[in-house]
């Protein structure tokens, strides 16, 4: 399933493509795409179709489609400090998207049936935390993985404002997901080939909505012996936050306002600056035609376009031969922009660096990252 739009050359012109199709449509879900390279989820050997809009499969390890994504994002209408709950949460790229967009007072639990590719996602996850460049442009709720069959969810788990499934479910089990849906809440599944968005409005009352026509493989269902009772998913806890985390939440708050009054463009995730194309001009040839008794023939002739495409090629070669030299010295440009960007996304740190406190606590506040 995909191929919407147009491949891009990286994780931003992927994005500015869904956002020219319109599958991205605000700029709450734009931001938190931006901050999250889905190159990063690809194994390194397959990087190279990372920005392709295709799924992609490497044994247990499943993307969907970037355009997938988009719909779901959009239709999960994603507010701050909701809980939500992804159903075959995979690599956990989407989960990580969700909590830019819910913040440190949601709730974002995954299951996933494989335990290997939940190893995968916490280890991705981890590598968002520390090395990720956007991390401090944002406040946070960390995904909570569990190895598990979403089909065997105990029954008296708590409810979630937004869930999202990402496998094929068939109508007889629809009510189930629908039972673990908060009142007023919003569930995104595939259903019959439509990714259909139910939106819960009553104890008894529902709305559905189909958004796309699709194709996804089936949830798997547990294999049991006649008779056995299957093995519950218990779903993480909803914790509450200890004082100390708390503090370390409101202070970076407080200094990322600081820091965004000071340079309001700190607060956001911008595109990357993309190099100029340069546009070859191709000369055109214009032929005279004269009767000659009475035929038409044709005759070359001075034209008084000449002299300007004369002038456009040597303009084209000037370019050509800027362009090398500009080749040249690009490398040392490319330098000193990472270096300025770089700037750019470590305000908050310099802020926290600044503080009269321990080294330990900075830290603390830093969430141990290096850079």
């Amino acid at each position: 399933m995909g191929g919407a739009v147009s491949a891009g050359e990286d994780n931003d012109d992927l994005i500015d493509n869904l956002k020219e199709a319109q599958y991205i449509r605000t700029e709450r879900v734009e931001q938190a795409f931006r901050a999250i390279d889905r190159g990063d989820y690809y194994l390194d050997s397959y990087r190279d179709s990372a920005y392709k809009d295709l799924a992609w499969k490497h044994g247990n390890i499943h993307l969907s489609a970037p355009c997938i994504y988009s719909e779901v994002m959009e239709a999960l209408k994603l507010q701050n400090g909701l809980s939500f709950l992804n159903l075959g949460s995979g690599t956990g790229y989407l989960s990580t998207m969700v909590g830019l967009i819910i913040g440190p007072f949601g709730v974002n639990h995954g299951v996933e049936l494989h335990k290997d590719v939940v190893e995968y996602a916490k280890d991705k996850l981890d590598d968002f935390i520390k090395n990720s460049d956007s991390f401090d442009k944002f406040e946070f709720c960390e995904p909570v993985f569990v190895v598990g069959n979403c089909l065997e969810i105990s029954s008296d788990s708590h409810q979630y404002d937004r869930i999202y499934c990402g496998a094929g479910v068939q109508k007889d089990h629809e009510n189930y997901m629908k039972i673990l849906l908060k009142v007023g809440g919003i569930l995104v599944m595939p259903i019959e080939d439509q990714l259909t968005q139910i939106t819960r409005i009553g104890q008894c009352s529902w709305e559905s909505k189909n958004i796309l026509a699709v194709s996804f493989a089936p949830l798997i269902q547990q294999n049991r012996a006649e008779g056995s009772k299957p093995d519950a998913v218990e779903l993480p806890p909803v914790m509450v936050r200890s004082l100390q985390d708390l503090s370390r939440i409101y202070i970076r708050r407080t200094l990322r306002d600081l820091t965004n009054e000071e340079s309001p463009d700190n607060g956001l995730v911008t595109r990357a600056p993309q190099k100029r194309k340069r546009r070859r001009c191709r000369r055109r040839r214009i032929n005279t035609y004269v009767f000659v008794g009475n035929q038409l023939m044709p005759q070359a002739g001075e034209s008084e376009e000449d002299e300007p495409i004369e002038v456009e090629q040597h303009k084209e070669q000037d370019e050509q031969q800027g362009a090398l030299e500009q080749e040249e010295k690009e490398p040392e440009q490319r330098d000193i922009g990472s270096i300025e960007i770089l700037k750019a996304v470590n305000v908050l740190r310099d802020k926290i660096m600044t503080l009269p406190l321990p080294e330990s606590l900075k830290a603390y506040l830093l969430y141990y990252r290096d850079k």
